[in-house]
């Protein structure tokens, strides 16, 4: 089972090639504030010096150190360049150079993060990838993180400590990871911040190792044997104690080695008991062990993700389509199957049915019936129209004699007014209906035809040739529907059956209106004089314009001391003004009114069926029976092939990183293969 850390960081090297953090590998994350010995730890793990040191922040970029166990015989290292008993490093960002002096090494690290974050303390999340190989390690992958911080020093960032808890957050989230939490053991436990952290994302701390350093600085009098023993803070996966290098140790040039040894003698002297529990090469035996087990659990999972994004590339790849060769040909497919898509969205045959909102033919429907339907019911027959208007119409439609009947032209008058009402609800039918034939446009290409991404003059031609034909189909679509409404008003058809019923009961119940009336005039009065009397005083009260004058007004012109006074001023028009009806002008509106809303409704109820009609004729189905043709002509010309087939700059590059990572993800699960059949899984 010790091969299976190899595998795992053959598979880091594996996603390196190509950049990618889609796939969380199991790895170790160092956690920590600043000062709390981190890089000690890390440094005791590889054996040597090779991280920077400072004040402040100076791990301000993940670092992910493969330490890679090689035995002093191995071939490899006479393959990578390095002489045999010897320990080097190599980076990925410098590809293939090799790195024997350590210190360089360091000066590296410093050089690659000031390059991506700067001289200003900030940090990057772009992680810095390194490897060692040496006979002195045991198989591991670590990732070291910027030391936890409250307080901004300096030139550091006011939100430092907000930064670094994400990056730190974003790294322990990874389930794969192990988290080692690393403490001083001059601190309180209890206010430990790396385990405060951890606990965040792993409660109940199944992948949480704690490591107490600064064993041998404790006050006098004091000792970490009830940390130790785990009865301050428990933590499942234990808690190991180390002994660190003193900042003088390390200017004095003390080296990783002898700081072990002098380790070992201090837990031996100190914690006798538990000398062999705690210590440097314990530590790196137990996170070796650890993440062994850790990646065995993660494998079967791992696998799963790897297959499922491999078959996500795969369609994505087969998406970007592969490089020209018939380039007619190509372009005929794709204007006939944009043609297609077109028309089974209107059809509502479409391959990607939208779930969101009613779309294509559906939205169609919708503003027929719906939007343009309730819209012609919302429409008053009356609406506009006064009583004082009706009965203007009337007087006009009469002349200078007085009629007995209502006359026909005051309603045909009246009726045409309210019809023309009825126009500019059609026109903005047919304006909804061109607002979602262009809308189709967009939807084909966004969902049925992805392969138009690849050609944006293409795809751009298409969207041209297809607007320009609604473009042209929309006024004749509206001058249909203009004409409809003037045919409408063209004649006023007072013979319609439906008109003719409702005007034979409109007769029956004016005849029984004045029969009543009739009925309830006084016995002793003769039938032609009371309507004589009737009479007079309907002219006295509206048939002589001097009963438009309100009480107490005098004529124009016939004030006192006017010469013309008692002279009547023909040449004035009497203004209407509101005034209570009489009976006769009364029943005149009525009939009117009601006669005005019986042909409006019967108008009505045709525009409600033509329109829709003559969009569907004008407009919709010329479009799809013509789309194939006119894009065919407009487009299928040899000139234009080279120039409408252009891919879009970034598309070959797109093709080419998918198809990098997918080949990627068929190495990994290549690689997962392989342990399956070592029976290493």
């Amino acid at each position: 089972m010790e091969a299976l850390i190899p595998v795992i960081n053959k598979l880091q090297d594996v996603f390196n090639t190509v950049g990618a953090d889609i796939i969380q590998l199991p790895q170790i994350a160092v956690v920590g504030t600043q000062s709390s010995g981190k890089s000690s730890v890390l440094e005791s793990l590889v054996g040597r010096d090779l991280l920077p040191r400072g004040t402040g922040i100076v791990t301000r970029r993940p670092l992910i150190l493969q330490l890679v166990h090689v035995d002093p015989g191995d071939a490899r290292k006479i393959e990578d360049g390095a002489r045999d008993g010897e320990e080097w490093g190599k980076f990925l960002h410098t590809k293939n150079k090799i790195y024997t002096d350590f210190d360089e090494i360091r000066q590296e690290i410093e050089n690659e993060t000031e390059r991506v974050s700067g001289n200003n303390k900030g940090i990057s999340d772009e992680p810095i990838h390194l490897k060692i190989f040496s006979p002195n390690v045991v198989n591991l992958t670590l990732v070291d993180l910027p030391g936890i911080t409250k307080v901004p020093v300096g030139d550091q960032p006011k939100d430092i400590e907000i930064q670094i808890r994400d990056l730190i957050l974003k790294h322990i989230s990874n389930p794969n990871c192990i988290i080692l939490a690393v403490t001083a053991a001059n601190t309180d436990m209890a206010t430990s911040e790396a385990l405060k952290v951890a606990r965040e994302v792993d409660p109940d701390g199944r992948r949480t190792l704690a490591v107490v350093t600064k064993l041998d600085l404790m006050d006098a009098g004091t000792d970490a044997m009830d940390v130790l023993m785990g009865r301050v803070i428990p933590v499942k996966l234990g808690l190991i104690g180390v002994v660190n290098r003193s900042q003088l140790d390390i200017n004095n040039k003390k080296s990783v080695v002898d700081a072990i040894r002098d380790e070992h003698a201090f837990l031996q002297k100190k914690y006798p008991s538990l000398a062999n529990r705690n210590g440097t090469k314990y530590l790196a035996r137990t996170l070796n062990r650890l993440l062994m087990h850790h990646i065995r659990d993660c494998l079967p999972e791992l696998k799963t993700r790897i297959n499922v994004l491999a078959a996500q590339y795969q369609s994505l790849l087969s998406s970007y389509g592969e490089p020209v060769e018939d380039q007619s040909a190509t372009l005929l497919q794709l204007i006939t199957k944009f043609a297609t898509e077109y028309c089974n969205t209107i059809e509502g045959t479409a391959k990607y049915i939208e779930t969101a909102e009613l779309c294509g033919g559906a939205r169609i429907c919708y503003i027929f019936h719906e939007t343009f339907g309730r819209t012609l019911e919302s429409v008053d027959p009356l609406g506009g129209l006064s009583t004082i208007d009706i009965l203007t119409a009337i007087r006009n439609a009469t002349g200078p004699r007085p009629s007995l009947f209502v006359p026909e032209v005051s309603f045909e008058l009246l009726v045409k007014k309210q019809v023309k009402r009825l126009e500019e609800p059609s026109l903005r039918c047919v304006e909804l209906v061109h607002e979602e034939m262009q809308r189709i446009i967009q939807h084909c290409s966004n969902y049925s035809t992805q392969e138009l991404q690849r050609f944006p003059k293409l795809h751009e031609a298409i969207v041209e040739v297809v607007t320009s034909l609604l473009r042209k189909r929309l006024p004749i679509t509206n001058e249909m529907v203009h004409n409809l409404v003037a045919i409408e008003l063209a004649y006023i058809n007072t013979k319609h059956p439906d008109f003719a019923d409702a005007c034979g009961v409109m007769n029956n119940n004016i005849e029984e209106h004045r029969r009543n009336r009739m009925r309830e005039l006084p016995t002793a009065v003769p039938r032609d004089k009371a309507s004589a009397a009737g009479l007079q005083g309907e002219q006295d009260g509206t048939g002589n314009w001097r009963g438009m004058l309100k009480k107490g007004e005098e004529a124009p012109g016939s004030g006192p001391g006017s010469p013309l006074k008692g002279v009547v001023n023909l040449l004035d028009v009497p203004v209407p003004v509101a005034r209570k009806l009489s009976s006769r002008e009364q029943r005149d509106c009525e009939v009117i009114e009601r006669l005005i809303k019986s042909y409006f409704l019967i108008v009505r109820k045709n525009i409600q069926d033509s329109v829709p009609k003559a969009v569907m004729h004008f407009l919709v189905n010329h479009v799809k029976d013509s789309l194939q043709s006119e894009l065919v002509g407009q487009l299928y010309k040899s000139g234009l092939l080279n120039d409408l087939l252009t891919e879009s700059e970034d598309m070959a590059q797109r093709r080419k990183e998918a198809a990098d990572m997918l080949q990627a993800l068929q190495r990994a699960s290549q690689v997962i293969a392989e342990i399956r059949e070592t029976h290493l899984w």
